[in-house]
């Protein structure tokens, strides 16, 4: 059964934005889609439209939603430059990777689908069971 996840990213700026991910079963690559709005440049593998707005659409083979290096509970933060994976030359860069900033941040937390609710004719609800991911509102 797939597992899936969602980051609300919030800050105190402009920037805001959702991630959603899914992995079909253990050891599948995790899909991430979503957007984050109010940036200026690019991610890295992000890059923002002239309108600010980047939309994510990534598989990545590393990450996972189960097991031992869950990434469920740990934090997303967008940073306002680009890393420099502590190649920078400084002492700076080997901590912080000169990032700068912090623009916004949310906790990684797992999605729960609920059984249809017939009486009010709704046909699925979804909810964050890590109260962490909402905690940055």
């Amino acid at each position: 059964m797939a597992q899936k996840a969602v980051c609300v990213l919030k800050g105190t700026g402009e920037v805001t934005g959702t991630v959603h991910f899914e992995q079909q079963d253990e050891g599948a690559p995790v899909k991430l889609t979503g957007e984050i709005s109010g940036l200026t440049a690019d991610l890295g593998n992000v890059t923002a439209g002239d309108d600010g707005v980047a939309k994510i659409n990534i598989e990545d083979k590393i990450l996972s939603l189960s097991g031992p290096y869950s990434i469920i509970g740990r934090t997303m933060v967008i940073h306002e430059k680009v890393d420099d994976l502590g190649k920078g030359g400084d002492e700076e860069s080997l901590k912080t990777g000169n990032a700068g900033g912090r623009l916004a941040c949310g906790v990684i937390g797992r999605l729960q689908h609920q059984l249809p609710q017939f009486s009010t004719g709704t046909t699925q609800t979804t909810q964050v069971t890590n109260a962490a991911a909402l905690s940055a509102t």
